[in-house]
């Protein structure tokens, strides 16, 4: 079955940085898109950042663009996100999720997701 394994959630201090990995596994990585979404409590969930299968168009959410970097590996069916000069309010549950059809901001659209990694920024 596909699993979507997160790994790098951490705690840390306001402005330093954090390297999210999702390891995928019983899906063709190279044929879906793949998005970062992230949670906080009482929140809804919300869109980061997403890449296409090739790695050669991104997209990002306004309140992160400059500060993330979402990037994949296709020889190792993983995708990244690179989180630098992190802030309070990016204190969440991170998802990834995968997405036959494109890299869309809505979660609706994708098939996948993985179960999270916790990521506290202090301020």
């Amino acid at each position: 079955q596909v699993q979507l394994v997160e790994s790098g959630g951490g705690s840390v201090q306001a402005g330093g940085s954090l390297r999210l990995s999702c390891a995928a596994s019983g899906l063709t990585f190279s044929h879906y898109a793949m998005g970062w979404f992230r949670q906080a409590p009482g929140k809804e969930r919300e869109f980061v950042a997403a890449i296409a299968v090739s790695g050669g168009y991104t997209n990002y959410a306004d309140s992160v663009k400059g500060r993330f970097t979402v990037s994949r590996d296709n020889a190792k069916n993983t995708v990244y996100l690179q989180m630098n000069s992190l802030k309070p309010e990016d204190t969440a549950n991170y998802y990834c999720a995968a997405d036959l059809k494109g890299t869309g901001s809505s979660s609706r659209n994708y098939e996948y997701w993985g179960q999270g990694t916790q990521v506290t920024v202090s301020s």
